[in-house]
């Protein structure tokens, strides 16, 4: 998504892979980020927009649709191109990235972010913690888990939650884009980590959704940190759920803002993502 240049605010264009072109609604663009690897791709859509926001990432590989390209070299051009033009770029990474991280999709992320804060464009970064929202893959995966009676948990997920809605994260990257004033000085002012107001383990998280749909206990089950990574494995090989090597990893530490500036963008509490207590097995 982006601001045209000498237009109003509300003009914006939504960059896609398939463009609708619905009648009245924001420009459509059409763009595939693993194909706008080089600075060359990207020079004239800078120019032309004030603001460009990046959420662009997949979860798993497929042909020519690679880890590398789509979250590193590709974020690397824009940012490249946005500093030729001038232009403004907000990329969005995660939470929990580390230099030990071994999941090409953690690893690629992290290259992306540290090729974008390498040049000289007006650039922020944003780390959201985990999503929820209608539609998600992710989150209607974590919801229907939350259904059964029985689930499985890493033994080694150890690691804390600080969940948030995809409405907050929306709200909160429509204002970074409209902002008026930023400081694009200080670079540690520049990386804004979003989470909720709470944090939970991922039992307790998957316990917290299911209040909403049943106020039954369920039975978690433990699963050796061996057996659960060879699990991740299986599912990245066959494409299998959203649970992959990069989110067992992830599980295993803390995935909390420090910080937490999504109430100073939003200038009010986030919306709670658990409404009830979660209930112990």
């Amino acid at each position: 998504m982006a601001a045209l240049k000498n237009c109003p605010l509300e003009r914006l264009a939504i960059g896609t892979r398939s463009p609708s072109h619905q009648a009245g609604g924001p420009d459509e663009l059409s763009f595939v980020l693993h194909e706008r690897t080089r600075f060359e791709d990207w020079r004239e859509t800078a120019e032309a927009f004030d603001v460009i926001l990046n959420c662009v990432g997949i979860l798993r590989q497929v042909g020519r649709s690679t880890y590398d390209r789509v979250h590193h070299l590709a974020p690397k051009a824009i940012a490249e191109a946005c500093e030729q033009a001038g232009t403004t770029f907000i990329h969005v990474s995660a939470l929990g990235l580390a230099d030990g991280d071994r999941s090409r999709f953690l690893t690629s992320k992290r290259r992306g972010e540290q090729s974008v804060r390498r040049t000289q464009c007006n650039w922020l970064l944003v780390r959201p913690s985990l999503l929820d929202g209608e539609g998600g893959f992710g989150a209607a995966w974590l919801r229907g888990v939350s259904k059964l009676p029985v689930f499985a948990t890493p033994m080694d997920a150890r690691g804390q939650i600080a969940a948030l809605t995809a409405s907050d994260l929306g709200e909160a990257l429509a204002k970074l884009c409209t902002a008026e004033s930023l400081d694009f000085a200080a670079k540690a002012s520049r990386i804004y980590e979003f989470g909720g107001v709470t944090t939970y383990s991922f039992e307790r998280y998957i316990r917290g959704l299911r209040r909403r749909y049943n106020d039954r206990r369920a039975l978690a089950i433990p699963v050796p940190a061996l057996l659960a990574r060879l699990g991740a494995h299986i599912c990245d090989l066959l494409h299998f759920t959203p649970f992959s090597f990069g989110h067992w990893e992830l599980l295993r530490k803390n995935n909390v803002p420090d910080p937490n500036r999504l109430p100073e963008v939003l200038g009010r509490d986030p919306q709670t993502v658990i409404e009830y207590e979660p209930q112990d097995g």
